[in-house]
């Protein structure tokens, strides 16, 4: 906000820029423009540092289809738990901490940031994956 206060012809363009992103901008240019926002401090879809430090997992040996397989399995694995993260007695909120035991009031937020930044670099659909997640969290009842 200061910096936006001081330097308005200089933070201006950079959020004009990450108003100009849509799903069918190239990954490339996506993740430029989000890490020069993030660097001027703007909040961005997606974490580019995250990506980047996602991004060389894929080149360790698997082939990128099974790695994007692992990506959609790891959103059905903490579907499938959240029930159990529920019900966990650490699951209760402590009016010290102002939040839970276990952290579990993150969770949303960790879940949106990590599959945002797994399916760039895979360069699916974000928003598509996480409708899905909400199908399969649905479907387990």
């Amino acid at each position: 906000q200061v910096f936006s206060h001081h330097c308005p012809f200089l933070m201006g363009p950079i959020e004009r820029l990450t108003d100009v992103v849509t799903p069918d901008t190239d990954i490339q240019v996506t993740l430029s423009i989000f890490e020069l926002a993030s660097a001027a401090g703007i909040p961005c879809e997606v974490d580019p540092a995250l990506v980047n430090v996602l991004a060389p997992s894929k080149t360790d040996g698997s082939s990128p289809e099974e790695d994007y397989k692992v990506a959609c399995l790891l959103l059905v694995f903490v579907a499938v738990s959240l029930p159990l993260l529920a019900s966990d007695p650490a699951s209760v909120y402590n009016t010290e901490l102002d939040g839970y035991n276990n952290n579990i009031h993150c969770l949303a937020k960790a879940i949106i940031h990590v599959s945002a930044a797994l399916f760039t670099v895979h360069n699916k659909n974000i928003e598509t994956h996480l409708k899905e997640f909400l199908l399969v969290r649905a479907a387990w009842g």
